[in-house]
């Protein structure tokens, strides 16, 4: 197996102007490729006419994504609804960069489920408009 083959599951993050399809070209993409969708979120921006969709996806039974591969074959969907698109590793952590203002508890909850490694995130800073939680 190579770097490029992921035995875990992906994860495809796309934006674009909405129009009817969409999800079953994504579904279609998925099944053809022999993957599974584990997780979907999605949503439309009715003032701007987006659509937003992130897809958690896995092999099915011992097939092997290659991340490369994927990325090429699904860039004619892509390009076809004008998306703007990202296919990532889902075990990947993701950096973040948390902004809170005076009030505490969503900084605490991210905070805490990072440390017991529930939140798949690195945490490369934090903001803040008050002084309120400096020493986290």
């Amino acid at each position: 197996m190579t770097d490029q083959q992921i035995p875990h599951d992906l994860v495809l993050t796309l934006s674009c102007p909405d129009v009817p399809g969409i999800v079953h070209a994504v579904s279609k993409f998925l099944v053809e490729n022999s993957c599974n969708i584990v997780e979907s979120q999605q949503y439309d921006d009715r003032e701007v006419g987006t659509f937003f969709l992130r897809v958690q996806f896995e092999a099915v039974g011992d097939a092997v994504l290659d991340l490369e591969d994927l990325s090429d074959r699904f860039g004619a969907i892509g390009s076809s609804y004008r998306m703007s698109w990202r296919l990532t590793d889902a075990s990947r952590k993701q950096r973040v960069l948390i902004m809170v203002s005076k009030f505490g508890h969503c900084l605490n909850d991210l905070m805490f489920r990072s440390s017991v490694g529930s939140l798949n995130i690195e945490v490369v800073g934090i903001v803040s408009n008050h002084s309120d939680f400096a020493r986290l």
